[in-house]
């Protein structure tokens, strides 16, 4: 029996937006005992994102580029479903599941630092709902046009509600021009309903480049000038967390610096995957853990 549909999208000619339910930072005692102050919550709840630098030390940098360089070696023409090529090319766009297939990276996902941030933002314990490894390399990386990640979960996946994040881990610099993550501060706070409804097996395409569950312009436009926009700039060894419906995208990377990062996306016990809220099959365990 599927959960009832808080936001529901995709199912009207026009879009729509829709006021947040959910809470951003679930209080508790879990709270009170993770490693983020107060003030630094209060700043999460208000601008739905959270930029650390120098979380990881450049040692430990190291060795992840280490294997995300070895991974992309061994993945390069490869017709495994978990690795995406870039949508004009063969070029590696992203490896999912690496959490799962990797132990240098699964132990990354179990890393007690990361884990409690999330525990203490979502107040429970958390399990990881999806892992990759996104790739940018310099000249050919392409960009990835705005979305929230909760409407894709939610509809596709049947992810309930709103009690779920994301970090990305920067594995090189991110300058102002090699296609660093750009967010939307504030748009946590608005759900956009999107227009058309989703293709069987949409995801074999979605991965590339995404079609469906796309915000219109115009709602877009408006959240701009709202909120602004904010460019995730920093060293190799940041951290940025961020809500699952901050609105986010990235621009094409045209200079010969490369922006590669690993993103965790962690969902609350108490969140766990129901019916996906479009009908259809659920997407593979690779792209949304159901165990």
């Amino acid at each position: 029996m599927n959960h009832s549909d808080r936001y529901p999208s995709r199912i009207n000619e026009n879009p729509s937006t829709l006021k947040r339910v959910d809470r951003v930072v679930y209080w508790s005692d879990k709270t009170k005992e993770g490693p983020l102050t107060k003030d630094t919550l209060l700043s999460y709840e208000k601008k739905g994102y959270l930029s650390l630098r120098g979380f990881f030390s450049p040692d430990e940098v190291q060795e992840l580029r280490d294997e995300l360089t070895k991974l992309w070696q061994e993945n390069r023409g490869s017709t495994r479903k978990e690795v995406i090529s870039e949508p004009q090319s063969r070029e590696v766009r992203s490896i999912f599941a690496v959490h799962r297939d990797n132990t240098v990276f699964q132990n990354l996902s179990r890393h007690p630092r990361l884990v409690s941030v999330a525990e203490q933002i979502l107040g429970s314990d958390v399990y990881v709902h999806q892992s990759r490894i996104n790739y940018k390399h310099g000249f050919t990386g392409k960009e990835f046009y705005w979305h929230s990640d909760f409407e894709t979960w939610h509809v596709e996946d049947g992810m309930p509600g709103m009690r779920a994040l994301s970090c990305s881990i920067s594995l090189e610099e991110n300058y102002h021009y090699n296609g660093p993550l750009l967010l939307l501060p504030g748009s946590h706070q608005t759900f956009i309903s999107c227009v058309g409804q989703t293709p069987e097996s949409h995801y074999e395409q979605s991965l590339r480049k995404q079609e469906y569950g796309v915000p219109d312009q115009e709602n877009l436009k408006r959240m701009v000038e709202q909120h602004g926009i904010d460019t995730m700039i920093g060293p190799a060894g940041t951290v940025v967390f961020f809500d699952c419906n901050t609105m986010h995208g990235s621009n094409g990377n045209i200079t010969p610096v490369p922006r590669s990062n690993v993103f965790m996306v962690y969902n609350s016990v108490e969140n766990r995957l129901v019916a996906p809220f479009s009908g259809q099959e659920p997407r593979p365990d690779y792209i949304a853990t159901r165990d």
